[in-house]
């Protein structure tokens, strides 16, 4: 931390989900005083939001060390750590539990609209650093109001800012004007509103990653007591061998067992491939949907869609600040080599921290999945990595903060998948079956009841 900066004010950590909490335990466990923002109501509200989801990691993954500890004296109890949880499960069992025992440390409902450092927008260099930052809030009733941090922690993550249908990075033509009919989650097809939607109609599934073969194993099960249910699975590129992930020789049991499943809806006819697909427009069909394709081929109608094509962050609440992103990725300009889709489909990806998290201004660090930027591979070990380091290097143990305290697994497989799953604009390429070190992959959900046994 800078030595001008000022005492006695909070390092503010930006949302309440499993980095952020992290992060203020970590700070804790440094002496230093977290103050938490949530723009939601409770913790880890777009957790929540895929509570249905199961992960492919497993409870034994799932736990920051530091927020272990400070769990420890309310009486907290780890559950079976082999076993993976839902989001849901993941919510309420831990994330919702450590945001109580940081008590008043943690602001609901106060959604973050700016950041900047006191009385100086990004152009200005005189007296910079010496200024604190100035955090802007919006709370739930709509009034505002200010809080001064000495230093900045953005863990609000990406799932508020989901990839659109267009494969140029823009929405599709007529995208919006069908906005009623297109989703960009994974339905909750228990959910007897969400199912009624579904059952017995057309969806088109956009995607290549775990969450579009989440969401095709749940359509085909649909299917199975629902006739007339059928899903035009629309992909970018061909079908290959590596298009289904690793199978019985993927690392991540649950997450080659869920390829399995996706290629089991194409083969019973639950499913048809529409692939080298790259959508351009949606139109009106009667009371279907077409998707128009940019060499100009036409989907059969479908009903409904389901965008499942990764997700970017917004960093527009960030604007007033001087960063150093990389301009492909969005991510900081020393990370981004290290997880770059382009190069990295078969490579590895090492755990890191504060010092390829810096940006030009200083004290301010975006940690998690929004770290990433468009990069589609995260793991939660990785986010609490980035916190240990980040929490020691603001407390000025530069030592800590560089050494790293994480060995990641390797996968056996190519690419990223799940959750947060991949821009289809990765680098095409042939799967490789044996890793040459430690693969990050996402944070992940197969369809719920599949076992696991190792990372996700």
């Amino acid at each position: 931390m800078s030595e001008n900066t000022p005492v006695g004010l909070p390092v503010v950590v930006i949302g309440a989900g499993p980095v952020g909490l992290a992060a203020a335990a970590r700070l804790i466990e440094r002496g230093l005083d977290p103050l938490v923002l949530e723009a939601g109501p409770a913790a880890a509200t777009a957790v929540r939001q895929w509570s249905h989801v199961r992960l492919f990691s497993p409870w034994a993954e799932l736990v920051d060390p530091a927020a272990e500890k400070l769990l420890a004296p309310t009486g907290w109890t780890r559950p079976d750590g082999a076993a993976c949880p839902s989001g849901g499960d993941w919510a309420e069992l831990y994330l919702q539990p450590l945001a109580d025992a940081l008590g008043d440390r943690v602001r609901y409902d106060t959604r973050v609209t700016g950041v900047a450092r006191a009385g100086r927008d990004r152009i200005v260099d005189s007296g910079r650093t010496e200024q604190p930052f100035t955090v802007h809030l919006e709370h739930s009733d709509g009034t505002e109001g200010r809080i001064a941090a000495r230093a900045v922690i953005d863990a609000s993550g990406t799932w508020s800012t989901p990839n659109p249908l267009g494969a140029d990075g823009l929405p599709a033509l007529g995208e919006r004007a069908a906005g009623d009919r297109i989703t960009y989650r994974i339905p909750d097809l228990a959910d007897p509103a969400v199912r009624e939607r579904f059952a017995g109609r057309r969806t088109a599934v956009v995607g290549t990653g775990a969450s579009a073969f989440t969401a095709l194993a749940y359509l085909a099960d649909l299917a199975e007591d629902e006739p007339g249910t059928h899903t035009v699975w629309v992909l970018r590129r061909g079908i290959t061998g590596s298009t289904y992930g690793g199978g019985e020789a993927d690392q991540l049991p649950a997450r080659g067992a869920l390829g399995q499943r996706a290629r089991k809806a194409v083969e019973d006819g639950h499913a048809s491939a529409l692939t080298g697909f790259r959508t351009a427009a949606v139109e009106a069909d009667g009371e279907r949907l077409v998707l128009v394709a940019e060499d100009g081929r036409r989907s059969e109608p479908v009903d409904r869609i389901v965008v499942l094509t990764g997700l970017r962050p917004d960093l527009s609440i960030l604007s007033e600040l001087r960063l150093g992103l990389d301009e492909r990725l969005q991510a900081p300009i020393a990370l981004a080599p290290l997880i770059d889709p382009n190069q990295h489909s078969c490579g590895t990806v090492y755990p890191h921290g504060a010092t390829e998290l810096t940006h030009p201004e200083r004290d301010v660090y975006v940690v998690g999945m929004k770290s990433y930027g468009r990069a589609p591979t995260f793991l939660a070990m990785t986010g609490y990595e980035q916190v240990r380091s980040v929490a020691a290097a603001l407390a000025g143990d530069q030592e800590a903060a560089a050494r790293v305290e994480l060995t990641l697994p390797e996968t056996g497989v190519c690419g990223g998948a799940g959750l947060f799953d991949e821009p289809e604009t990765a680098q095409d390429g042939g799967c490789c079956s044996t890793p040459t070190g430690p693969q990050l992959i996402t944070l992940a959900g197969p369809a719920s009841g599949a076992s696991c046994s190792t990372t996700g």
